[in-house]
């Protein structure tokens, strides 16, 4: 990730929290655009593309504005993402500033990776003991794969916990090797 998509969502974080706003319904309409804007790659061309000014852009975001209905804060980081030619960046901005917002608000990502799919009652049972050893919320992200034979392997943070039987047979294969 490039330094400046932390600046600009650091920026955008400190407006939302100073301003006291609506971080559900930002976070909403931020979902808007970001579908918009993934849904149209003539969009995303014409936004990216160095030949058409910014101030042409910036009346393309305000007609699309009149759609999605953003507040003006919002509509405003994407004007200055154009104006600055870094628009192209506009998903990592948007996962760092809700990365910044969780931080805020105590909740911890959490990636998740089993053998195999979980049921929902497997996964709220597990996230909830996740929340209590991290002693934190917990945003999880599950991902399958099946080279871990079994278990979980949970990464939060930097900190990452081996569950699986591929795991613990490495750990095995070590003992009785180094012995």
């Amino acid at each position: 990730m490039p330094a400046f998509v932390a600046r600009y969502a650091n920026a955008f974080a400190d407006v939302v929290t100073d301003a006291k706003l609506d971080t559900a319904a930002i976070d909403r309409q931020f979902s808007d655009f970001l579908s918009t804007w993934e849904g149209s790659a003539e969009l995303r061309t014409f936004f990216v593309n160095p030949a058409v000014p910014a101030a042409q852009k910036v009346e393309i975001l305000d007609k699309l504005n009149a759609k999605l209905g953003m507040i003006k804060e919002l509509r405003n980081l994407i004007a200055v993402l154009i104006s600055n030619d870094r628009i192209g960046h506009v998903v990592e901005v948007a996962a760092a500033y809700r990365s910044i917002l969780q931080a805020q608000s105590g909740i911890r990502p959490a990636e998740i990776v089993t053998a195999r799919e979980l049921s929902p009652d497997e996964r709220t049972s597990l996230v909830a003991e996740l929340a209590k050893l991290a002693g934190a919320k917990i945003n999880p992200s599950f991902k399958l794969d099946s080279s871990i034979l079994g278990g979980a392997v949970v990464r939060i943070g930097s900190t990452v916990y081996d569950g699986s039987v591929r795991g613990r047979l490495d750990r095995l294969k070590e003992a009785l090797t180094a012995g």
